[in-house]
Protein backbone atom coordinates (compact mmCIF):
# COMPACT_ATOMS: atom_id res chain seq x y z
CA UNK A 1 0.00 0.00 0.00
CA UNK A 2 1.25 3.10 -0.74
CA UNK A 3 -0.12 7.24 -0.70
CA UNK A 4 0.50 9.29 -3.34
CA UNK A 5 0.40 13.15 -4.64
CA UNK A 6 2.78 13.95 -7.33
CA UNK A 7 5.96 11.75 -7.52
CA UNK A 8 4.82 9.94 -10.40
CA UNK A 9 7.72 9.22 -12.16
CA UNK A 10 8.80 7.73 -8.48
CA UNK A 11 5.44 5.82 -7.92
CA UNK A 12 6.49 4.20 -11.60
CA UNK A 13 10.13 3.37 -10.10
CA UNK A 14 8.16 1.63 -7.33
CA UNK A 15 5.93 -0.25 -10.00
CA UNK A 16 8.89 -1.02 -11.79
CA UNK A 17 9.93 -2.58 -8.16
CA UNK A 18 7.12 -4.48 -7.39
CA UNK A 19 6.83 -6.42 -10.25
CA UNK A 20 10.63 -7.51 -10.02
CA UNK A 21 9.23 -9.07 -6.37
CA UNK A 22 10.28 -12.84 -5.57
CA UNK A 23 6.97 -12.73 -4.24
CA UNK A 24 4.54 -11.00 -5.78
CA UNK A 25 1.84 -9.07 -4.06
CA UNK A 26 -1.56 -10.36 -4.37
CA UNK A 27 -3.17 -7.10 -4.21
CA UNK A 28 -1.54 -3.27 -4.45
CA UNK A 29 -3.45 -0.21 -2.60
CA UNK A 30 -2.95 3.12 -3.85
CA UNK A 31 -4.23 6.22 -1.99
CA UNK A 32 -4.24 9.47 -4.57
CA UNK A 33 -4.36 12.58 -2.17
CA UNK A 34 -6.20 15.72 -4.42
CA UNK A 35 -4.35 13.99 -7.56
CA UNK A 36 -5.76 12.51 -10.07
CA UNK A 37 -3.21 11.17 -12.13
CA UNK A 38 -2.40 8.92 -9.80
CA UNK A 39 -5.27 6.01 -10.95
CA UNK A 40 -4.28 5.61 -14.39
CA UNK A 41 -0.32 5.54 -13.87
CA UNK A 42 -1.18 2.69 -11.38
CA UNK A 43 -3.69 0.81 -13.31
CA UNK A 44 -1.34 1.17 -16.90
CA UNK A 45 1.66 -0.34 -14.85
CA UNK A 46 0.83 -2.47 -12.58
CA UNK A 47 2.02 -6.44 -12.19
CA UNK A 48 -0.71 -9.26 -12.34
CA UNK A 49 -2.04 -8.35 -9.42
CA UNK A 50 -5.61 -6.62 -8.35
CA UNK A 51 -5.78 -2.58 -8.14
CA UNK A 52 -7.47 -0.56 -6.23
CA UNK A 53 -7.15 3.06 -6.16
CA UNK A 54 -8.86 5.16 -3.34
CA UNK A 55 -9.01 9.08 -3.21
CA UNK A 56 -8.93 12.06 -0.32
CA UNK A 57 -8.98 15.58 -0.99
CA UNK A 58 -7.22 17.80 0.90
CA UNK A 59 -8.17 18.54 4.45
CA UNK A 60 -7.33 22.80 5.45
CA UNK A 61 -5.30 22.59 2.18
CA UNK A 62 -2.68 19.86 3.77
CA UNK A 63 -2.20 16.27 2.26
CA UNK A 64 -4.05 14.31 4.73
CA UNK A 65 -0.94 11.67 5.14
CA UNK A 66 -2.53 9.79 8.16
CA UNK A 67 -5.84 9.41 6.55
CA UNK A 68 -4.75 8.17 3.83
CA UNK A 69 -2.63 5.46 5.20
CA UNK A 70 -5.90 4.50 7.07
CA UNK A 71 -7.84 4.75 4.17
CA UNK A 72 -5.36 2.46 2.42
CA UNK A 73 -5.83 -0.22 5.18
CA UNK A 74 -9.24 -0.29 5.32
CA UNK A 75 -9.04 -0.98 1.35
CA UNK A 76 -6.72 -3.60 2.09
CA UNK A 77 -8.73 -5.12 5.00
CA UNK A 78 -12.31 -5.33 2.98
CA UNK A 79 -10.59 -6.94 0.31
CA UNK A 80 -9.78 -9.64 2.89
CA UNK A 81 -6.18 -9.04 3.00
CA UNK A 82 -4.60 -10.54 6.17
CA UNK A 83 -0.68 -8.89 6.34
CA UNK A 84 -0.40 -5.48 4.73
CA UNK A 85 2.64 -3.76 4.01
CA UNK A 86 2.94 -0.08 3.53
CA UNK A 87 5.81 1.60 0.95
CA UNK A 88 6.44 5.38 0.54
CA UNK A 89 6.54 6.52 -2.53
CA UNK A 90 9.68 7.75 -2.92
CA UNK A 91 10.71 4.12 -2.05
CA UNK A 92 11.70 1.07 -4.52
CA UNK A 93 11.69 -1.89 -2.85
CA UNK A 94 13.96 -4.64 -2.92
CA UNK A 95 13.33 -7.97 -4.93
CA UNK A 96 12.58 -9.99 -1.69
CA UNK A 97 10.90 -7.02 0.60
CA UNK A 98 7.20 -8.89 0.05
CA UNK A 99 8.83 -11.98 0.46
CA UNK A 100 10.69 -11.25 3.71
CA UNK A 101 8.41 -9.26 5.28
CA UNK A 102 5.62 -12.28 5.00
CA UNK A 103 7.69 -14.57 6.35
CA UNK A 104 8.59 -13.02 9.07
CA UNK A 105 5.45 -12.01 10.06
CA UNK A 106 4.21 -15.51 9.63
CA UNK A 107 7.15 -16.92 12.15
CA UNK A 108 7.06 -14.31 14.57
CA UNK A 109 2.82 -15.09 15.32
CA UNK A 110 3.43 -18.56 15.12
CA UNK A 111 6.56 -19.28 17.65
CA UNK A 112 5.74 -16.12 19.56
CA UNK A 113 2.75 -14.61 19.62
CA UNK A 114 0.07 -16.85 17.88
CA UNK A 115 -2.91 -15.27 16.74
CA UNK A 116 -4.43 -13.04 20.02
CA UNK A 117 -0.95 -12.14 20.68
CA UNK A 118 0.46 -7.91 20.88
CA UNK A 119 0.06 -6.08 17.57
CA UNK A 120 3.87 -6.82 16.18
CA UNK A 121 5.39 -4.41 13.76
CA UNK A 122 8.10 -4.92 11.48
CA UNK A 123 10.52 -2.26 9.89
CA UNK A 124 13.07 -3.02 7.23
CA UNK A 125 16.00 -1.33 6.15
CA UNK A 126 15.83 2.09 4.22
CA UNK A 127 18.64 3.05 2.26
CA UNK A 128 19.18 6.46 0.52
CA UNK A 129 20.04 7.09 -3.27
CA UNK A 130 21.68 10.03 -4.61
CA UNK A 131 20.93 11.18 -7.41
CA UNK A 132 20.98 9.25 -10.38
CA UNK A 133 23.91 9.95 -13.03
CA UNK A 134 23.12 12.67 -15.73
CA UNK A 135 20.96 10.94 -18.39
CA UNK A 136 20.52 7.10 -16.59
CA UNK A 137 17.41 6.08 -14.68
CA UNK A 138 17.39 4.26 -11.71
CA UNK A 139 16.30 1.32 -13.10
CA UNK A 140 19.35 0.53 -14.81
CA UNK A 141 21.93 0.97 -11.75
CA UNK A 142 22.54 -1.25 -9.29
CA UNK A 143 20.50 0.47 -6.42
CA UNK A 144 21.85 -1.76 -2.89
CA UNK A 145 25.27 -0.46 -4.15
CA UNK A 146 24.87 3.15 -4.51
CA UNK A 147 22.08 3.77 -1.32
CA UNK A 148 23.49 5.07 1.68
CA UNK A 149 21.86 3.15 4.95
CA UNK A 150 20.48 5.74 7.30
CA UNK A 151 23.16 6.47 9.79
CA UNK A 152 20.65 6.27 13.02
CA UNK A 153 19.53 2.95 12.15
CA UNK A 154 20.88 -0.39 12.36
CA UNK A 155 22.35 -2.04 9.68
CA UNK A 156 21.43 -6.06 9.46
CA UNK A 157 22.11 -9.37 7.75
CA UNK A 158 19.75 -10.63 4.93
CA UNK A 159 18.27 -13.25 7.55
CA UNK A 160 18.58 -11.53 10.62
CA UNK A 161 15.81 -9.98 13.24
CA UNK A 162 16.47 -7.26 16.19
CA UNK A 163 14.09 -5.97 18.59
CA UNK A 164 13.45 -2.26 18.20
CA UNK A 165 14.48 -0.75 22.00
CA UNK A 166 13.53 3.14 21.06
CA UNK A 167 10.36 3.30 19.71
CA UNK A 168 10.79 6.80 18.55
CA UNK A 169 12.63 5.56 15.51
CA UNK A 170 9.50 4.11 13.85
CA UNK A 171 9.18 5.32 10.36
CA UNK A 172 6.55 4.73 7.53
CA UNK A 173 8.61 4.83 4.68
CA UNK A 174 8.88 0.97 5.21
CA UNK A 175 6.85 -1.16 7.61
CA UNK A 176 4.41 -4.49 7.43
CA UNK A 177 2.14 -6.16 10.02
CA UNK A 178 -0.87 -7.79 10.37
CA UNK A 179 -4.17 -6.51 9.85
CA UNK A 180 -5.38 -7.66 13.18
CA UNK A 181 -1.74 -5.90 14.84
CA UNK A 182 -3.08 -2.56 12.59
CA UNK A 183 -6.44 -2.95 14.43
CA UNK A 184 -4.81 -3.08 18.10
CA UNK A 185 -2.78 0.09 17.72
CA UNK A 186 -5.69 1.62 15.87
CA UNK A 187 -3.74 3.01 13.12
CA UNK A 188 -2.19 6.29 12.59
CA UNK A 189 -4.30 9.87 14.90
CA UNK A 190 -5.95 11.43 11.58
CA UNK A 191 -5.72 14.54 13.79
CA UNK A 192 -2.22 14.71 12.70
CA UNK A 193 -2.98 16.93 8.97
CA UNK A 194 -0.05 16.88 6.67
CA UNK A 195 4.06 16.17 7.48
CA UNK A 196 5.52 15.47 10.82
CA UNK A 197 4.34 13.57 13.81
CA UNK A 198 2.04 10.72 13.31
CA UNK A 199 4.92 8.48 12.71
CA UNK A 200 6.47 9.00 16.26
CA UNK A 201 2.60 9.08 17.62
CA UNK A 202 2.37 5.65 15.83
CA UNK A 203 5.41 4.69 17.65
CA UNK A 204 4.27 5.86 20.67
CA UNK A 205 0.48 3.87 20.76
CA UNK A 206 2.06 1.01 19.52
CA UNK A 207 3.92 0.72 22.80
CA UNK A 208 1.16 1.51 24.99
CA UNK A 209 -0.95 -1.64 23.33
CA UNK A 210 1.94 -3.17 24.40
CA UNK A 211 3.48 -4.13 20.79
CA UNK A 212 6.59 -4.45 19.47
CA UNK A 213 8.99 -3.18 16.75
CA UNK A 214 11.25 -5.81 14.74
CA UNK A 215 14.13 -4.56 12.21
CA UNK A 216 13.98 -6.93 9.40
CA UNK A 217 17.01 -7.56 7.72
CA UNK A 218 16.41 -8.64 4.09
CA UNK A 219 13.46 -6.07 3.23
CA UNK A 220 15.63 -3.12 1.71
CA UNK A 221 13.93 -0.19 0.29
CA UNK A 222 15.40 2.11 -1.21
CA UNK A 223 14.88 5.82 -1.20
CA UNK A 224 14.82 7.86 -4.37
CA UNK A 225 16.69 11.19 -3.80
CA UNK A 226 14.58 14.43 -4.28
CA UNK A 227 15.10 18.59 -2.92
CA UNK A 228 15.07 18.93 0.64
CA UNK A 229 15.58 21.51 2.94
CA UNK A 230 16.08 21.56 5.96
CA UNK A 231 14.58 22.52 8.46
CA UNK A 232 11.41 21.58 6.18
CA UNK A 233 10.42 25.61 6.30
CA UNK A 234 7.78 24.54 3.76
CA UNK A 235 6.24 22.22 6.56
CA UNK A 236 6.17 25.30 9.38
CA UNK A 237 2.69 25.16 9.75
CA UNK A 238 2.16 21.45 9.83
CA UNK A 239 4.79 20.85 12.44
CA UNK A 240 4.20 23.41 14.75
CA UNK A 241 0.50 21.96 14.67
CA UNK A 242 1.30 18.26 15.03
CA UNK A 243 4.63 18.82 17.81
CA UNK A 244 1.82 20.92 20.02
CA UNK A 245 -0.76 17.70 19.35
CA UNK A 246 1.63 15.48 19.96
CA UNK A 247 2.93 16.94 23.29
CA UNK A 248 -0.27 17.50 24.47
CA UNK A 249 -0.85 13.85 24.22
CA UNK A 250 2.49 12.46 25.34
CA UNK A 251 3.87 14.97 27.82
CA UNK A 252 7.26 15.32 25.65
CA UNK A 253 8.35 17.08 21.94
CA UNK A 254 8.98 15.75 18.87
CA UNK A 255 10.71 17.05 15.87
CA UNK A 256 12.82 19.48 18.45
CA UNK A 257 15.88 20.44 16.24
CA UNK A 258 13.18 21.16 13.68
CA UNK A 259 11.46 23.36 15.85
CA UNK A 260 14.72 25.26 17.36
CA UNK A 261 15.57 26.11 13.34
CA UNK A 262 12.63 27.13 13.20
CA UNK A 263 12.95 29.44 15.76
CA UNK A 264 15.68 30.50 14.90
CA UNK A 265 15.12 31.82 11.56
CA UNK A 266 12.28 33.44 13.28
CA UNK A 267 9.40 31.37 11.45
CA UNK A 268 8.39 30.25 14.80
CA UNK A 269 8.55 30.79 19.10
CA UNK A 270 7.66 29.46 21.69
CA UNK A 271 4.68 31.39 23.86
CA UNK A 272 4.68 31.55 27.68
CA UNK A 273 2.09 28.23 28.18
CA UNK A 274 4.96 26.13 26.41
CA UNK A 275 2.95 25.80 22.88
CA UNK A 276 4.41 26.43 19.59
CA UNK A 277 2.77 29.04 17.57
CA UNK A 278 3.96 30.22 13.87
CA UNK A 279 5.17 34.21 13.16
CA UNK A 280 3.88 35.72 10.50
CA UNK A 281 6.94 35.73 8.56
CA UNK A 282 6.67 32.01 7.87
CA UNK A 283 5.93 30.84 4.44
CA UNK A 284 2.22 30.08 4.11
Amino acid sequence: MTIVHGRHTHLARQLWGLRRQSRLPDLHVVVAMDDPEVEPLARSQAGPWDVRVASLPRREGRLPLAAARNLGVAVAARARAEQVVLLDVDCIPSPRLVERYAAVLADEHRRRLGPGGAPLVLSGEVAYLPPAPAGRDYRDLDLAALAAPHPARPVLAPDEVRPAEDLRLFWSLSFALTVRSWEAVGGFDEGYVGYGGEDTDFGQRLGGSGGRLLWVGGAAAHHQHHPTSSPPVQHVHDIVANANRFARRWGWWPMEGWLDAFATRGLARRDPDGTWRVTGDAPG
